[in-house]
């Protein structure tokens, strides 16, 4: 798959975030092994802690469906920025150090791959 396809799938994902209090929308597409592209979008709640990033909605979604193994990821915000620490964490534990495609909506990316996310991860 092409990265501009799966940064498409990231746009569609952003596209259903539900983001009333930061105004702030995420949207992320995973690649699985297989081709199959989960994606993910942040979902905020009043309770500011229980707020759930695109970036896990998407790992966690691969994994209850039974995927373990990536090819990579894009995220798609308004202005490119890079997943939160927590994100980071997640991201190490569960991609392996796969590419990331940080886009944002002018269509201008850059690649990162996991590790370069995170180089001193907790273990």
């Amino acid at each position: 798959m092409k990265t501009e396809e799966l940064i498409e799938y990231a746009r569609t994902a952003r596209n259903r975030a539900k983001a009333p209090y930061s105004k702030y929308k995420v949207g992320a597409a995973l690649l699985t092994e297989d081709g199959t592209v989960i994606m993910g979008c942040n979902i905020e709640s009043k309770a500011y802690p229980s707020t759930m990033c695109a970036e896990r909605v998407a790992i966690f979604s691969a994994l209850a469906r039974g995927y373990n193994r990536f090819q990579a990821m894009a995220l798609i915000t308004d202005d490119g920025g890079t997943p939160c620490g927590a994100c980071r964490q997640v991201m190490l534990e569960n991609l392996g150090n796969i590419p990331v495609y940080i886009a944002d909506q002018n269509g201008d990316y850059k690649i990162l791959t996991v590790g370069e996310l995170l180089p001193h991860p907790f273990h």
